[in-house]
């Protein structure tokens, strides 16, 4: 589906410029009136089918772990960022959304142990990684903290649909149903458009901060592929019907393409 164009009030802002929808639209390249082509390969099996490669079962032990950790990290640092909210309407707001996240955490610990895969050491080789891009990037505000749940958790998003569409059709759709929103970016968008119409000034700090998100974001989602032989053999075209040299240009290109709708959703300059 396509991300509506710039509201011009945050009250206007409509339930479509949502981190899920963009990113559906990012993973699947297509427009909103377009069918999706039917799955082949390793997408159209199911898990007991796929999980026959060895290969293909540790990288997607891997994308799991990846994933949880992810969930876990997001669940810390919402319920961090509470403590930075203005009102105690926007704090519950936030711990509401930190509950989601842990929701999806447990699906994916859960999914990780019921194929016989002990969840800690699953997500233990992407802790240091997660924790590092988390602290290069600590928001010093409330507004800097939305914008970074927003921006930089809806690029991590649309890499992993990317990755989710070559999946076996069971772990497709948990990775899809643990990336849906979480309700934070309608809070978002709504809550930064506002400070920049009270005070135009904020726009141009969070644009630049955005824009260091999005840098920071891709190289560390790199840097975990890159250090997984089993993940980055299947992004490559080893197993899973994975990405040629020319299909990972084009997926950043979605990836940036999604991130520039958002922006302009905030009210930023992308």
């Amino acid at each position: 589906m396509e991300t509506p164009d710039t509201p011009e009030t945050p009250a206007e802002t409509p339930a479509a410029t949502t981190g899920d929808r963009a990113g559906d639209h990012a993973a699947s390249g297509k427009g909103g009136g377009e069918k999706a082509p039917e799955p082949t390969g390793i997408a159209a099996q199911d898990w007991d089918t796929a999980a026959a490669d060895p290969q293909y079962r540790a990288a997607v032990v891997d994308l799991l772990g990846a994933l949880a950790y992810g969930e876990l990290a997001a669940f810390e640092r919402l319920a961090e960022d509470a403590k930075l909210a203005p009102t105690l309407e926007d704090k519950a707001e936030l711990a509401k959304m930190a509950s989601a996240e842990f929701q999806h955490f447990e699906r994916l610990r859960g999914r990780l142990s019921a194929i016989g895969e002990q969840p800690t050491a699953a997500m233990e080789p992407f802790a240091a990684a997660l924790d590092g891009f988390h602290r290069q990037t600590a928001p010093s505000d409330w507004l800097e903290g939305l914008v970074k749940a927003y921006v930089g958790d809806s690029i991590a998003s649309d890499f992993y649909r990317e990755v989710a569409a070559r999946l076996d059709s069971d772990t497709r759709d948990l990775v899809l149903q643990v990336l849906d929103d979480t309700g934070h970016a309608s809070f978002a968008i709504e809550k930064v458009r506002a400070a920049i119409e009270a005070d135009p000034r904020v726009g141009g700090r969070l644009a630049l901060w955005a824009r260091r998100l999005m840098g920071e974001a891709l190289s560390q989602a790199q840097r975990v592929v890159a250090d997984r032989d089993a993940l980055s053999t299947m992004l490559v075209g080893g197993v899973a019907d994975g990405f040629d040299l020319a299909e990972v240009g084009r997926m950043f290109s979605r990836i940036t393409e999604a991130h520039t709708k958002r922006m302009a959703a905030l009210g930023l300059a992308a």
